[in-house]
């Protein structure tokens, strides 16, 4: 008799496990996690469930529950992350900000608190960093950094770059505080640029009359205590920049030298170089 042919049976698919209520980097889910591994691995040993109690300085209670989950993520069901909280109801509000790129969690913590939301800002940041945790956090392009801005309103118009210039002007035209600083800013560059220190007054009692710049208004104030020779600096042509190049230079030698550049050491590789 020939032997019968079985055909082999086909590798079944494994079940994939449903995917955890409280995912890795939590802090609440990996105590979880190594808590129920200790647990288990204690009880394979053959000790009781009461010795693994004393052992772990937990209560009979607790070694039951653990003993009695097959696996940690057992462990998050009916969990208080479900639980309604008063903050659901400006959730819609935070996701649709996220999208549309704001990911500054103070920002939206302000914009919910203007439409009443008793919450504090720990609640916002909490949902935040864990709801939007490897989501994509914009549709439209990066905003620029402030960095970025404030290089570009220091930098002479004609010799700012056209693409910044075109991103610098929606950043000009959603904020006007943003847009007058802007204004007095370049305007104190074409006095310092062209050694006009007769319009400084002017300019000074300009950035004094504004409100809504307190750190320009509290600039303008210290140039005005000593206004004589800041003016005398922006009309003259003689300055201090020499001397001041040689003093940086003397400190760099010092800080090369981690503060242990003597006057001996300065005299060798200054006065005798």
């Amino acid at each position: 008799m020939h032997p019968t042919l079985t055909q082999p049976e086909e590798p079944q698919e494994e079940a994939k496990p449903a995917a955890s209520p409280w995912p890795t980097g939590y802090r609440f889910a990996e105590r979880t996690r190594a808590k129920h591994a200790i647990i288990h691995a204690l009880l394979a040993a053959g000790h009781s469930k009461r010795s693994v109690a004393r052992q772990l300085g937990m209560t009979l209670n607790t070694i039951l529950r653990f003993s009695r989950a097959a696996t940690a993520e057992e462990m998050f069901t009916g969990q208080w992350q479900s639980r309604a909280t008063r903050l659901d109801d400006y959730k819609p509000h935070l996701d649709q900000r996220w999208q549309e790129g704001c990911t500054n969690a103070w920002k939206l913590w302000e914009e919910i608190r203007e439409q009443g939301c008793p919450r504090g800002y720990a609640s916002v940041r909490v949902y935040v960093s864990r709801t939007f945790r490897g989501r994509p956090q914009r549709i439209g392009p990066r905003p620029p950094s402030a960095r970025a801005v404030t290089r570009w309103i220091l930098t002479h118009p004609d010799a700012l770059p056209e693409d910044n210039r075109l991103q610098l002007k929606p950043v000009l035209a959603n904020c006007p505080e943003l847009t007058a600083l802007a204004e007095h800013v370049r305007s104190f560059g074409h006095v310092v640029a062209h050694l006009q220190g007769d319009q400084l007054p002017t300019w000074i009692e300009a950035a004094t009359s504004t409100t809504e710049l307190p750190s320009l208004r509290s600039f303008a104030q210290h140039l005005e205590r000593d206004l004589d020779a800041v003016a005398a600096g922006l009309t003259l042509p003689w300055n201090s920049g020499v001397s001041e190049g040689h003093v940086n230079r003397i400190e760099m030698l010092k800080r090369q030298m981690f503060g242990r550049a003597g006057f001996e050491l300065l005299r060798k590789r200054v006065l005798l170089a």
